[in-house]
């Protein structure tokens, strides 16, 4: 057998065992997002008959739910079965017959079916595509919220952002502006093209995630695997149309051009992705720290910041200036801070406290005690990234952006699902422990279940109130997928056979001690 036909073989094989039956599962999650998924009243979809039916009988609604959940339970069964073969591979020869260009088919078969579904588990799209009404209207996104905006409600914004200025970079202004004009007035439609700019960001993860593994040592298959063709990417930012994607992958892109010794293009590239959420900035120090390198002087540090910053403030400048907006993104950057979500460590411990306090008539309300946790939790997180930035060369800078990054997650005043998704392919590329490779997996289930929980949330009448029967079911179907099977169950509960993401021959091992004197797989953020 020549290699061309080795080569369609693996890809046919991984296309059979792993590709198809994560299809099937989102196959099944387009049909039922058709009953709850996301859909503004300003569409025809809505009067199909078919989507009537999924909508508004409570047959349909059941029948949407129950190929929204067992869709879900399937594609993390499949994601682990490919785990597990991933790892099988990799402990009898250090490789395996899987090469990341499998891996890109087989996370393109899972999000195809996704590409016609409407948003699911969040109505973000709709915000992008309103926002872009503002702009072409003459208004500006940053002081004006879409409620401004004629018949806005019938788009399908969220009406807890309606008054709320844009939280997003001038770029992304720009991409709102230029979709909203090409939709004309079909939210809908504009809902899908901004899943193809999600998805354009997710295949730079797809390109640039094995190149960053490959040069801390890492298994490029398997970081693909953890990383990126995990069912969190495919539910939230194939199937939520999310822009952090784009975010993500253009963070990613610039990390991966600065270990490759092009610093300029990396600041660049992270000044693309600061025009999409200003979030992405607090990636920038690290790019310095990688072009000064690992023993460079205070002078040389500093002399990398001044030079990638200057670059990525004229690429940033450049994008609004296109867009035609000002500053006005700095004043928006507490806009999602106005909500309040139990995800968040320091709201959480605020509305705690504070209901306590209400209930024994210390307080009026739990404003106060929620607004001091937030920032004794942005002071912790400055502190964390300064410490991150500034302190002595532990380990690659890569991996220190990633727990800048989660510091900022955690710490800060609300957490979403999907920002766990800012982190996850950072903390991949340079090596996780046994251990961590299981708080991953364990995350991924649960967030599985919320992110079912979050379905049940698009659909009145009658099923509402099975809604927490159908959590309990929601637990029932990913615990069963976790612990049914014990191949699979070792990626959780360890045992023979499990192993983490960290470099298993010689070249790994030199290439990830270039970057750090700590093993990444042992890391502590201390």
């Amino acid at each position: 057998m020549g290699k061309g036909d080795r080569t369609s073989s693996r890809i046919g094989d991984a296309v059979w065992r792993f590709g198809l039956p994560g299809f099937v599962a989102s196959a099944m999650i387009t049909i039922g997002a058709l009953g709850v998924g996301w859909l503004p009243l300003r569409t025809g979809i809505i009067e199909w008959p078919i989507v009537d039916f999924l909508r508004t009988s409570s047959t349909g609604l059941a029948l949407s739910h129950i190929l929204v959940f067992v869709g879900i339970g399937l594609l993390l069964q499949t994601w682990l079965i490919l785990g597990r073969a991933l790892v099988d591979q990799q402990r009898t020869s250090g490789g395996g017959f899987l090469r990341p260009f499998d891996l890109t088919a087989i996370l393109t078969l899972w999000s195809i079916p996704l590409l016609a579904s409407p948003p699911m588990f969040s109505r973000d799209a709709y915000s992008y595509y309103s926002q872009g009404r503002l702009l072409l209207e003459g208004l500006d996104p940053y002081t004006t919220g879409v409620s401004a905006l004629p018949g806005w409600f019938q788009d399908g914004v969220d009406p807890m952002w309606a008054e709320t200025p844009a939280p997003y970079g001038p770029m992304f202004l720009l991409l709102s502006r230029g979709v909203t004009d090409f939709a004309y007035e079909q939210p809908a439609l504009a809902a899908l093209i901004f899943r193809l700019l999600a998805i354009l960001g997710v295949g730079l993860l797809v390109v640039y995630v094995p190149r960053l593994a490959f040069a801390h040592g890492i298994d490029p298959v398997r970081a693909l695997w953890l990383g990126v063709a995990n069912p969190l990417v495919v539910l939230h930012f194939v199937a939520g149309a999310h822009n952090d994607a784009l975010m993500v992958g253009l963070i990613a892109m610039g990390l991966a051009w600065a270990v490759e010794r092009r610093p300029l293009a990396a600041a660049a590239a992270i000044a693309l992705a600061t025009s999409v959420k200003p979030i992405a900035l607090l990636a920038l120090p690290f790019v310095g720290l990688i072009w000064a390198g690992r023993a460079a002087t205070w002078w040389h540090r500093v002399r990398a910041w001044i030079i990638t910053g200057g670059v990525a403030a004229g690429v940033f400048a450049l994008t609004a200036l296109l867009a035609g907006v000002g500053l006005g993104w700095i004043n928006a950057l507490g806009t999602p801070g106005e909500v309040r979500t139990w995800f968040s460590p320091p709201t959480a411990l605020g509305m705690f406290t504070g209901g306590i306090a209400e209930a024994i008539g210390m307080a009026d309300s739990n404003d106060a005690f929620v607004s001091g946790f937030r920032l004794l939790g942005m002071v912790l997180a400055l502190a964390v990234v300064a410490w991150l930035i500034l302190g002595p060369w532990r380990r690659s800078p890569v991996r220190n952006a990633a727990w800048a990054f989660l510091a900022v997650v955690l710490l800060g005043p609300v957490v979403q699902p999907w920002y766990l998704l800012w982190i996850l392919p950072l903390f991949v590329v340079t090596g996780v422990s046994l251990r961590a490779l299981r708080v991953i997996v364990v995350a991924t289930a649960g967030l599985c279940v919320h992110a079912m929980a979050e379905s049940l949330a698009t659909s009145d009448g009658a099923f509402e109130l099975l809604d927490g029967l159908g959590i309990v079911i929601a637990i029932i179907i990913v615990g069963g997928v976790l612990l049914l099977s014990p191949r699979e169950r070792a990626l959780i509960l360890g045992g023979p056979g499990a192993i983490g993401l960290e470099p298993v021959d010689a070249p790994g091992q030199a290439r990830a001690r270039q970057w750090t004197a700590e093993p990444p797989w042992q890391d502590s953020p201390s």
